[in-house]
Parts: C-alpha cells; structure tokens; sequence
C-alpha cells in the first residue's frame, strides 16, 4: 500500500464513523490522499492488527486516532467488560497506532498525530467512568509524544470536537440532549463537517503541538 506518488496520507481510525466521514471528505478536498479503515480493516485494540495495518504503508503523514467507543453506567454497575473495551479503544488503541507510525515518521523528520479527545476528559461526566478516564488519559498520551518526538518534527495534538450530532449521540434520551446543549453559550451543537474542517486544517499546520483545541462553546475553568 504506497503513499500515493506525491500525496500527503492520512490515516483515519474507526473509519465508518461519522466524524471520520467528514474527515475524509475534508482532507481529501485539500489534496490529502485518505485511507479510513474500519474494524474489519484495523481493530486499534488489537497489536497484531495494527501491526499488520501499518506495515502494508510507505508514507504517512497524519494519523487521526478517531476510533472511539462509550459503554456508560455508574461506576457501581459498570462490569470490568465495558471498562476494559472503552478504555482498550479509546486510549490503548491511540498508543497502539501512534507507536505504529512514529518510527517511519521518524526517518522522515515529518508528522502529524492528531487525537480526537472528549470534554469528558476534561471535566468528566457522571456515568462515564471509563470514558472519561480514557479521554483524559489520551491528552497526557499526546503531550508525551509532543516532547518525545518533537525533535523529529513529529506534532502531536488532542481536538475536542464536542457534542456533535452523529449516529452515536442520536441515541441519547432528548432529555440528557437538552442539558447538553444548556451548556453551551452559543446555544448549538458542532457539526461532523465544522469538526473535520478544522482537524484538516490543523494537519496542515507545521509549529503547533502539545496543545488540546476545544472546539464547542461550553466554558470552562483555565485549570
């Protein structure tokens, strides 16, 4: 699997996704060549998937770790199962793949890792444990790999796309909806396509990393 001739490469995990979607529409707008496999293609929670995924690679500029799942419950229902799956996809599956490609990366002194976070692990939320335990534990996983692997020029940064209407927040009871969107000071939820926009355009960007980029209107504590 090559790089496509000349072409920027992004892969873009959890590819059936409706934020991966909009993603690969708006880097391949920008000229990006786009490889956006699902589970059946790379299982982030498996090494040996994601081994054998990136292997088959020449060149890969941007990794979007995308692939993403909840199994919410408070914490005195929540089985070691569904703890173990969110935090095996969310944050172990974002180790995985960025381990992936920080060697060939690496040789080519050029790199984007860009890692789609959540608000819950800034703040967390009731009923996420492990979601939130997950997410937090990805912008610590991205600010390590800034300072690893900033002197080979290889960037790494968390997006928090915010509360987007996808297939996923669709099945929220309109009740948790509504509270959702009081927070927030515009009165509207991000959309898949505003999200992407900006996630392409930060792959493009050349001086930015460590850095975690909100992008919804819910206003929080500095720290």
């Amino acid at each position: 699997m090559d790089g496509g001739g000349d072409s920027r490469v992004v892969v873009l995990t959890g590819g059936r996704g409706d934020l991966a979607r909009a993603c690969a529409d708006a880097f391949a707008a920008r000229g990006w060549r786009v490889l956006a496999p699902g589970r059946d293609e790379l299982d982030v929670t498996s090494a040996a998937s994601v081994g054998a995924f990136f292997a088959r690679i020449e060149r890969i500029d941007a990794l979007v770790n995308n692939a993403g799942v909840t199994g919410d419950a408070l914490l005195a229902r929540m089985d070691d199962a569904a703890w173990d799956r969110v935090v095996a996809t969310n944050l172990t599956g974002a180790f995985l793949c960025s381990r992936a490609v920080v060697r060939p990366m690496s040789r080519r002194h050029r790199g984007h890792l860009i890692h789609v976070g959540s608000w819950s692990g800034l703040r967390g939320n009731a009923g996420q444990a492990n979601y939130a335990a997950a997410k937090a534990g990805l912008i610590g996983l991205s600010a390590s790999l800034a300072k690893e692997y900033g002197g080979r020029s290889i960037q790494s940064n968390v997006v928090l796309p915010g509360f987007l209407e996808t297939r996923m927040t669709a099945r929220l009871p309109a009740a948790a909806r509504e509270r959702a969107l009081a927070d927030h000071a515009l009165g509207r939820f991000n959309t898949a396509a505003s999200a992407a926009e900006f996630i392409a355009f930060l792959a493009g960007m050349e001086l930015v990393s460590g850095q975690v980029f909100q992008l919804d209107s819910r206003v929080g504590r500095w720290a």
